[in-house]
């Protein structure tokens, strides 16, 4: 399992020229996932997102998490997190975890992060162009 995390002012995804998730400060999450990631590396992964110091304090400090500051996040599933490109100009996809074991770690990853943040996340669309 793999995240990008962006700290944002705001953000969104848009599927087929419809915004279907917006946030304002929180964060941007890409994740991609593997064949042998687990729901133990979903937790785990939430809890360190969550808990990461990277929000200034008043002393403009990077100090404080998503969690203390209580601000959004949106959650998007991007496989190509995990393409190699060690060979050729093509990317390839192989690591990348298929619909039926990447789908619901997706929606463990999104519930689990709801379960610690104590309110609904945004999130993108598994499997669409966004």
């Amino acid at each position: 399992m793999k995240i990008v995390i962006q700290r944002v002012k705001e953000a969104s995804v848009t599927i087929n020229s419809i915004v279907k998730s917006k946030i304002q400060t929180g964060l941007l999450v890409l994740l991609g996932i593997v064949e042998k990631d687990t729901l133990e590396d979903v937790q785990w992964l939430v809890n360190k997102m969550c808990n990461l110091r990277i929000f200034n304090d008043k002393h403009m400090v990077t100090n404080l998490s998503v969690f203390d500051i209580n601000k959004e996040i949106l959650i998007v599933s991007q496989f190509t997190l995990h393409a190699l490109t060690n060979k050729g100009n093509r990317p390839s996809y192989i690591k990348a975890a298929n619909t039926e074991i990447a789908y619901p770690l997706y929606q463990s990853f999104i519930a689990e992060t709801e379960k610690l943040m104590k309110k609904q996340i945004n999130s993108g669309e598994f499997g669409e162009m966004m």
